[in-house]
């Protein structure tokens, strides 16, 4: 509920000034052909992550998963997301030990191993942006963050930090030692066994082409998603593609935040990188909302439809009792 009422207000504070006469004005400007084409591909990546999750899984299963379910749980995990910051990870691997009867800790291991692999992805596309907009990045980071400082607060921190993992390990593996024949112990020593199996399973992809290319392939639809409502608004159809680049950066930092959906965050970083474009604060947070709620009501729509098929299916496989 905090994250949801930080999101809110951050959400309040930008848009405050913002009549709804401005926003439908826009909008009633916008070009629904590169509309609907930013929203197709957006779907289109959707199924390539399901897909590339259903090479991780298949990895470590002997029973194949679907493409078709595993979307519909991905689905209902971005829905989930909506609710409460980052539970739709959990949510989709629930989806899928519920229809697949996939272990929950091989799919939560495929999860940290998709996600580890998006950040890889991220800081590759950071550096790209850094290599075809380096004045302003530069000057970016000159406004927001202090070098020194920061070094003295990462060498003030580090010490610490790795002097808590340290402590962790000991005493998880001290723990696990003394009560190896608990059986709560001897579930969770299962769980995480299965769990770096899940990680582990990019080395068992029989795909690895396809894997790798659905990988960059993703990063590619986000690129144009974003472009392309870029070009159905008239105050940004102008930009250029490494700034389209850049605000797809500034953007996929937002959603990385803490809240729901990147509520604010996202809007509050796509409008800053844009002013920097020469558009006017108004500009930016319409095209800011006009992107994220697009990408929101297509997650909502083909998250509900996702619902509405698990519980079918989980439905049809409880047995009927007379």
């Amino acid at each position: 509920m905090l994250s949801l009422g930080v999101a809110i207000w951050i959400f309040w504070f930008l848009y405050k000034d913002i009549s709804i006469q401005e926003l439908a004005q826009v909008i009633s400007e916008v070009s629904w052909t590169w509309m609907g084409a930013s929203i197709l591909i957006a779907l289109w990546g959707f199924w390539l992550r399901a897909w590339r999750w259903k090479l991780m899984i298949d990895a470590n299963e002997q029973s194949k998963v679907k493409t078709v379910r595993a979307f519909w749980a991905l689905m209902i995990g971005y829905l989930a997301n909506l609710i409460i910051p980052r539970a739709g990870e959990i949510a989709r691997c629930g989806v899928l030990q519920k229809t697949e009867g996939s272990e929950l800790g091989k799919l939560l291991g495929t999860v940290i191993l998709e996600r580890t692999i998006d950040l890889l992805f991220m800081a590759s596309t950071i550096f790209l942006a850094f290599f075809l907009e380096r004045s302003l990045f530069l000057s970016l980071i000159a406004d927001l963050v202090s070098l020194e400082d920061s070094l003295i607060k990462i060498s003030n921190t580090l010490p610490l930090f790795i002097g808590g993992l340290i402590i962790a390990f000991l005493f998880f593996y001290f723990l696990f030692k003394r009560y190896r024949d608990n059986s709560l112990i001897k579930k969770l020593r299962h769980f995480i066994r299965d769990l770096i199996k899940g990680v582990s399973s990019v080395s068992k992809v029989k795909n690895q082409v396809g894997f790798w290319a659905s990988s960059i392939t993703i990063w590619f639809t986000y690129y144009f998603t974003m472009y392309t409502v870029a070009l159905a608004i008239p105050s940004t159809a102008s930009l250029s593609p490494s700034s389209v680049l850049m605000v797809m950066v500034m953007g996929s930092i937002g959603m990385i935040a803490p809240v729901q959906g990147g509520i604010g965050t996202f809007h509050a970083l796509v409008a800053f990188i844009l002013i920097r474009y020469g558009l006017s604060e108004e500009q930016g947070k319409i095209f800011a909302a006009i992107i994220h709620g697009s990408q929101v009501l297509t997650i909502i729509a083909i998250g509900l439809l996702a619902l509405g098929i698990f519980f079918k299916i989980t439905a049809n496989k409880e047995p009927k009792t007379s």
